[in-house]
């Protein structure tokens, strides 16, 4: 992974009052997410790969040290500005690679025409490609959920609440506005991304020293329920 700056990153389970403390104590000290819509965050919606044999499904569970995934991602249901991304983690720290594609190749892509990424010409669209050629990488499944993100400058700190997650094995329907339809009940996730180090106002913000961090992925969560 040379050239590519890793991130540490920390997922927590929480609970709704976690979540009303921490929308009112994080402004104090943290900015909100430029894409944040009437001060309520934003809507994520993600479209993850995965082969025949759930390999980063099972790589996942298992806790494997090198592992990658890819997924689409666009928000608020906003089609003119999607990205394929890919998220590799190696011994604890996260890389990630992105690109943007165009609805047309995504729709291409659902509709079962490969070669609509390997004509983007970017460096990633091409990976993928591959591998849903020699791996049998294929669109499995749709996650969607509420986020509110705060942004601290020192460390590069990025720190989100995730809820409402939704889920989808109808990949057709990624582009459409239409809620997705299975709900995740009662999960809330509060993940906090930062470089080299944590800046202790925000260590003691979140509260992390009383929380046991978790290998939560909300592709893990949907692809079992």
């Amino acid at each position: 992974m040379s050239g590519f700056k890793g991130r540490h990153e920390l997922k927590h389970y929480i609970n709704y009052a976690d979540v009303l403390q921490l929308r009112a104590r994080l402004p104090f000290v943290a900015s909100l997410d430029k894409n944040a819509v009437e001060g309520n965050g934003y809507r994520v919606k993600s479209l993850y790969f995965d082969n025949y044999n759930d390999k980063a499904l099972k790589e996942k569970i298992d806790g494997v040290n090198e592992r990658e995934k890819f997924r689409l991602r666009l928000y608020n249901d906003d089609t003119s500005f999607i990205r394929l991304e890919k998220k590799s983690k190696i011994n604890g720290i996260c890389f990630k690679e992105s690109c943007t594609v165009t609805e047309d190749e995504c729709r291409r892509l659902l509709e079962g025409d490969l070669a609509a990424f390997k004509e983007n010409g970017s460096h990633l669209c091409q990976e993928l490609y591959a591998k849903m050629y020699y791996q049998q990488l294929r669109a499995k499944n749709i996650v969607d959920y509420q986020r509110e993100a705060f942004i601290y400058p020192m460390g590069n700190v990025r720190v989100t609440l995730d809820y409402d997650i939704r889920t989808n094995i109808d990949v057709r329907d990624f582009l459409k506005p239409e809620p997705v339809p299975v709900p995740v009940p009662g999960i809330y996730i509060l993940e906090v991304k930062y470089d080299s180090f944590l800046p202790e106002v925000i260590r003691g913000m979140v509260s992390l020293s009383s929380r046991s961090s978790t290998a939560f992925s909300k592709y893990a969560i949907t692809r079992t329920i």
